[in-house]
């Protein structure tokens, strides 16, 4: 049997893939409340707003859900927004709280996904992989104490030091 956390771990994803993947807007009204409350800095006000938004954005929007953390009522996803018109993608903490079934309550932090070279910690803000240029994956490559770490296989191999003044703008 699953816990209330686990429901509305489902609930969520549901929506969230109804809404931003499917573009059902009909079928997310389901999951929604009439009387959604948006904290959001960039989405008017209510549900009609956060539909509006994803209207108004390209067919090429996408959103990959990460790790997911329920607690109570709320619901915390870690995802990817891609495809959505801008020069790079957004990795979010979408924070959800639940009443009677519906998502009734959001709160999100935003930050513009960086690659491998801005990375200072050499993984991906998303998933275990960086993707380049060509959107192809690429594994994380891990610098630690004058090794380099490949995550997929643990490959140790000593490497030179990064330049770090090559970094600087």
């Amino acid at each position: 049997m699953k816990t209330t956390e686990e429901n509305n771990e489902k609930l969520v994803l549901e929506a969230f893939d109804t809404l931003f993947n499917k573009r059902d807007y009909a079928a997310a009204e389901r999951y929604w409340s009439c009387h959604y409350i948006q904290h959001s800095a960039h989405i008017e006000p209510g549900r009609e707003g956060l539909f509006n938004l994803i209207k108004s954005l390209p067919p090429t929007l996408k959103y990959e859900a990460g790790v997911i953390v329920a607690g109570g009522d709320f619901v915390m996803v870690h995802g990817r927004f891609s495809g959505f018109g801008a020069p790079v993608n957004w990795v979010a903490a979408d924070i959800v709280r639940l009443q009677d079934g519906l998502l009734s309550e959001h709160w999100d932090v935003i930050q513009d996904e960086a690659t491998q070279e801005q990375s200072k910690s050499g993984l991906p803000m998303f998933g275990d992989k960086f993707r380049n240029d060509s959107g192809e994956l690429l594994p994380a490559q891990i610098l630690f104490n004058g090794y380099q770490l490949n995550r997929r296989n643990h490959d140790e191999r000593p490497i030179e030091p990064r330049d770090e003044s090559a970094r600087r703008p």
